[in-house]
């Protein structure tokens, strides 16, 4: 084997190593996106228990229900969008790494690509961390525990 033929081994190599760190974060988003969904199911399952309860509800205590279940709508809502930001943000931290290999394979000079998929990537998931903060303060605002309201 001669030292040519070893070198684009090792430059995989060095590509594999720079391709970790990448790795390591898609497996942080997964995990958050992964808390995104399963907050997002119970919120739904909140609401339909709730809509369950319409019919049986008095119409004075139908406000209340009505204000309840909106909540919930707008607690979907950003949930949907912290999970689509959250989405696109493994879609780009995928891309950094294809373009990493991309870029070793054919010798090009993809380091300007790799930033901005990478900066585009954390404003991502910057804007899914805010919309999820945004939905856990109207959740606590709105959280009623041991509260009875006599109607």
């Amino acid at each position: 084997m001669s030292a040519t033929a070893a070198v684009p081994v090792l430059e995989i190599g060095e590509v594999v190593r720079l391709a970790v760190a990448p790795v390591f974060l898609l497996s942080g988003v997964g995990l958050t996106l992964t808390l995104f969904v399963n907050r997002l199911a119970r919120v739904i399952d909140r609401a339909r228990a709730l809509e369950s309860d319409e019919r049986q509800t008095l119409p004075h205590g139908r406000t209340d229900l009505e204000s309840r279940l909106n909540t919930l709508t707008v607690r979907a809502r950003l949930l949907g969008r912290a999970i689509a930001l959250g989405t696109i943000c493994a879609l780009l931290v995928s891309l950094v790494v294809v373009t990493l290999f991309i870029g070793a394979l054919f010798e090009i000079h993809v380091s300007l690509v790799i930033a901005a998929e990478f900066i585009l990537a954390m404003f991502c998931l910057i804007a899914a961390l805010l919309y999820f903060l945004r939905e856990v303060f109207l959740a606590t605002r709105t959280l009623r525990i041991g509260l009875r309201h006599s109607t």
